[in-house]
């Protein structure tokens, strides 16, 4: 008897420490998004010089900021998940660029802090690997004027805030006064992630309709754009999987979008694109990079796509992921 009530003891102890443990995992957070920006410094023209680092919830971007202005850690709002990371260039690029990441910790807080050199290096935590330069990088925002994507060079202001909660992490940029050829908008897009998730969500809202507002990837060289629609047509995706960061190594990148909401799948010079309908109504797709040296991650170019049908399956169903 004494044996069995050792036992039980034992087992309960057992059950309340995995019990704890559980709650304990469901508690620590999984996403989370920040921006940061230099105070105690000052601008000389377009640069930012001295100061020091200081997370903000939300940015009136100043005029004077520019690309590599100095201004704002690593070059303006990141995202993350326990798999990977996400940065948006807050100036007139306006591109994305992606984290890859070898842990399932949370580490944008310490990225960039000594500088933009060295998170194009590895670190223990992972690095910059994708190489935007002039095209949008992955799902950000242009526009399409036929012979080039028109970037973020003529806007009146920018604002850009973060939130962090227990489903997900987002950043939120409001373009006001964004002007392309002969037309002026305002523009809002909402980039939001959730735990355990690869890919970001993305929801963008014109002030009026034109035609060109696109989003896209950048392509690169003798890579295959792979493109599938579900069997109802009403979801389809866009899709690479080769070396193609600057390691190099294997990164699978993708985009998802409701079809019913594309009107042009064109390339331009740098970019393989999506072309929306114009419309004053919320459109939202998906993005997201697989990167071959994510912990536990999708090592093969057969793996990723299965994992993309799988989303592509999931989309179809339930309109969301």
């Amino acid at each position: 008897m004494k044996t069995i009530k050792v036992l039980s003891a034992l087992f309960l102890a057992f059950q309340l420490t995995a019990y704890a443990q559980e709650k304990n995992d469901s508690n620590t957070p999984k996403t989370y998004a920040e921006i940061s920006v230099k105070e105690g410094g000052k601008w000389v023209g377009q640069k930012y010089e001295g100061g020091t680092f200081k997370n903000v919830t939300s940015l009136k971007v100043p005029k004077s900021h520019w690309d590599h202005s100095f201004f704002i850690r690593y070059e303006g709002p990141g995202w993350e998940s326990n798999k990977v990371g996400y940065r948006l260039y807050l100036d007139w690029r306006n591109a994305i660029d992606i984290f890859g990441k070898v842990t399932d910790s949370l580490v944008l807080s310490k990225v960039g802090q000594d500088g933009f050199e060295s998170y194009h290096h590895m670190s223990s935590w992972g690095m910059d690997i994708l190489k935007a330069g002039k095209a949008l990088g992955i799902g950000s925002i242009g526009r399409f004027s036929g012979n080039e994507v028109l970037h973020f060079k003529e806007v009146d202001s920018t604002f850009a805030k973060v939130e962090n909660g227990t489903k997900s992490s987002s950043v939120t940029v409001t373009y006001n006064g964004w002007k392309t050829a002969e037309d002026k908008i305002d523009l809002v897009s909402k980039l939001s992630i959730a735990p355990n998730e690869r890919h970001t969500k993305h929801t963008i809202k014109a002030s009026k309709k034109i035609k060109g507002i696109c989003t896209g990837m950048v392509k690169f060289k003798d890579v295959e754009l792979v493109k599938k629609e579900s069997k109802n047509k009403k979801w389809a995706y866009i899709a690479t999987y080769d070396k193609q960061t600057l390691v190099p190594d294997n990164l699978g990148m993708a985009i998802f979008y409701k079809v019913a909401t594309v009107e042009a799948q064109p390339e331009s010079q740098y970019d393989h694109l999506l072309v929306f309908k114009p419309t004053k109504k919320e459109v939202t797709f998906y993005f997201l990079g697989a990167w071959e040296q994510e912990k536990d991650g999708i090592k093969t170019k057969e793996e990723f796509y299965q994992y993309l049908d799988q989303k592509l399956a999931e989309l179809n169903q339930t309109n969301k992921i």
